[in-house]
């Protein structure tokens, strides 16, 4: 049973999230994060001993060092989100060394953030906690807004910082996404060549992803096809949006699929339908992280913690949670980096 934190947390939604059991992809089928994750997955493959080092520092650092598990903060938002709606609910966060800080202190694997917060820092620690410089934003001050993401950097001016790895979106689906691929293509090859890890976030974006009055960008199928181009041009980490509902090629009709992928390989459980997600990271070979999302306020900490439950339970590597953590006190913030945390350190919260 878990231990009673995480119970209390979940309330009467806790044996719905911990006493499932998936009955569509088996979990023997998956290859489940664990302690020998870099020896397991990646020593097989193409990556050069450096960036089997880069993943190694990753999973070798914080509260979930060596459990094949990864906690991560996310800290873009200033672009995408405009810095006064991202850092106004806590202003000291205009401050770069603020979010290291709070990397830091909240026990986490890496901070991910921009060149120029991680740039800014970077003598002071780079050598204390895993840098992930995010190298492509949306930049939303063009008016009237429009929605690509471009290159803001290079990837040797990561390296140069002293950062592990790079990580880069593609919105998969939009008119620019071809361009987006071969660029992000491109940069991934050369973090590789360099000795760094990559991390994609998937997203998708699509006025026509929304059909009567349903939004499926966040639909299992969707969501598992992006995770499936994502690791064809090489992420060693997949980020994506937990999956909230399914049927997007169906209600949509555009695109391939299979009855199978609804009728057998998922259901309506949020587990089953994050497990389809793992399955097109190549069975878990790739790790899947999910995004912790906006902040809401009161319910953070439940939300928070039920994403790491499914997570985790579906087969995934675990979580990266910027507003929900940096947007409150720092020690409110702390407490729920740990209690994700905790999630994955509590060996009775195993694969459904």
């Amino acid at each position: 049973m878990a231990n009673q934190k995480i119970l209390d947390i979940l309330g009467d939604k806790a044996g719905y999230y911990l006493e499932h059991q998936c009955r569509t992809i088996p979990a023997k089928q998956l290859h489940a994060p664990s302690r020998n994750h870099v020896d397991d997955i990646w020593l097989q493959s193409n990556r050069i001993p450096q960036t089997l080092r880069s993943l190694q520092q990753i999973l070798g650092a914080g509260r979930l060092a060596n459990t094949g598990y990864v906690s991560i903060l996310p800290v873009d938002q200033g672009i995408e989100h405009s810095a006064g709606a991202s850092f106004a609910p806590n202003p000291a966060f205009f401050d770069p060394e603020q979010i290291v800080q709070l990397a830091i202190a909240g026990g986490c694997n890496a901070v991910a953030s921009t060149y120029g917060v991680l740039g800014s820092v970077a003598r002071k620690y780079a050598h204390k906690i895993p840098f992930v410089v995010k190298i492509n934003h949306n930049e939303f001050l063009s008016y009237p807004n429009k929605y690509d993401q471009i290159m803001f950097g290079t990837v040797r001016n990561a390296w140069d910082m002293g950062a592990v790895a790079v990580g880069a979106t593609i919105y998969f689906g939009s008119d620019e996404s071809g361009r987006q691929i071969q660029e992000v293509s491109r940069a991934f090859d050369m973090a590789h060549e360099l000795g760094m890890a990559t991390i994609l976030w998937c997203y998708l974006r699509n006025s026509g992803f929304k059909k009567d009055g349903v939004d499926y960008h966040a639909s299992a199928d969707l969501t598992g096809q992006a995770n499936h181009l994502g690791v064809t041009i090489q992420a060693d980490i997949i980020k994506q949006k937990l999956p909230v509902n399914n049927g997007g090629y169906s209600a949509l009709q555009f695109g391939k699929t299979s009855a199978k992928v609804y009728s057998e390989l998922s259901s309506d459980h949020p587990i089953d339908l994050c497990r389809y997600q793992v399955a097109n990271c190549y069975m878990g070979r790739v790790g899947l992280i999910n995004s912790g999302g906006e902040s809401k306020g009161a319910t953070d900490l439940q939300e928070a913690v039920i994403t790491a439950v499914v997570n985790k339970r579906a087969g995934g590597m675990g979580l990266i949670s910027g507003r929900k953590a940096f947007q409150k006190p720092v020690k409110d913030g702390v407490a729920l980096l740990h209690a994700i945390q905790d999630v994955y350190l509590d060996r009775s919260i195993k694969l459904a």
